[in-house]
């Protein structure tokens, strides 16, 4: 019996063991007990739901709510961070479309600041309109970075706006901006002697930051931006967002059945995770029979530091869940005199349509 439950243990943490666990630990029509080392120590049933935008205690839900989800700024870092390429807008000088924005395809690095670092050609079309601009080094630009995960316009994204300028060679940050852009794109290599490509950075003047379709958005302080750090596990937790939309849509039914409380769910995906919980879209049909929208926070109980703590986590929201459904109610441990915290869940936003 110790060696399963070990057994079973590990596999948990295994980077594809999302489907055998929530399969094998509570599978559907059975009354037969999971193992206790997933238990909360409270009735997931006292679960509630708070609503930053609700008037009698708006104050106090966004305050418990900035415990449990990254901040703008950390959000907008860790966009851009994650993010290798994007859309750089600059003002076209072509006499036909003199002032016209030029979107194009652009490749780029962070500095130490968050500022973009691109490498360009010199004869691309964004260069010649940034090099043949008016006003020089003082041109206004835009570039447009989202992460690479999710569908449509549920997906993060931030606009940066500011001056850029090409790095002279003389630059004491030349051969950092150079060693990060090799690591990135691994095509650096073979054109890093080509005098046809130069560094331009891009220093932020505004950042505006939008979190998906109808959840936030909001400019961002530059300060605060420049000091904040990506989220730990952004990167990997692309990857398990995807494999969780894909293997797991029925623990994510569950979800939504008995911790979100919301009946007639037509459709249900994770928008992301993070070091400090989950974002969940629940698409289903209201009281009124008409079909809506609404993105949830489930936080963790613990800030987690790896991606493998991240899937502990999420994998004790899923038991959280099934418990309820299967009307388990394990009591309190009477030698444990410590009462683990009410699920944190909050709505982020609602259906406006």
């Amino acid at each position: 019996m110790i060696f399963s439950v070990i057994l079973v243990a590990a596999l948990a943490f295994h980077s594809n063991s999302f489907s055998f666990i929530t399969t094998h630990l509570h599978p559907q029509n059975t009354s037969t007990r999971p193992p206790p080392f997933l238990f909360s120590s409270t009735p997931a049933s006292s679960t509630t739901i708070s609503t930053p935008s609700s008037s009698s205690s708006s104050s106090s839900t966004t305050n418990n709510l900035t415990k449990y989800k990254l901040s703008t700024p950390e959000k907008s870092r860790t966009v851009t961070s994650y993010t290798k390429s994007g859309t750089l807008s600059t003002l076209s000088v072509n006499p036909d479309i003199v002032d016209a924005p030029f979107g194009s395809h652009v490749d780029f690095v962070l500095d130490s600041s968050g500022s973009p670092i691109l490498l360009m050609n010199e004869i691309s079309m964004h260069t010649v309109n940034i090099d043949q601009s008016a006003k020089g080094s003082g041109t206004l630009v835009t570039l447009f970075a989202q992460l690479p995960v999710g569908e449509g316009q549920s997906v993060s994204r931030v606009s940066v706006t500011g001056t850029i300028a090409k790095v002279p060679e003389t630059s004491e940050e030349l051969e950092a901006m150079k060693m990060s852009f090799s690591i990135a794109h691994s095509y650096y290599d073979q054109i890093a002697s080509s005098p046809k490509f130069s560094f331009y950075k891009l220093t932020p003047v505004k950042i505006y930051y939008v979190g998906g379709f109808g959840v936030q958005s909001s400019w961002v302080d530059i300060k605060d931006y420049e000091s904040a750090q990506a989220d730990i596990i952004a990167k990997e937790g692309a990857t398990i967002v995807t494999k969780l939309n894909k293997n797991n849509m029925g623990d994510l039914k569950i979800v939504c059945e008995h911790l979100l409380g919301i009946e007639s769910v037509e459709k249900v995906r994770i928008a992301s995770v993070d070091r400090l919980g989950i974002d969940v879209r629940c698409t289903y049909k209201n009281r009124k029979g008409k079909i809506v929208t609404d993105v949830f926070r489930i936080g963790f109980r613990v800030e987690v530091i790896s991606i493998e703590d991240a899937k502990s986590e999420i994998l004790k929201i899923f038991q959280e869940a099934w418990e309820i459904q299967e009307g388990e109610d394990w009591g309190e441990d009477e030698e444990d005199d410590e009462v683990e915290e009410e699920l944190p869940v909050f709505k982020l936003a609602k259906d406006a349509t």
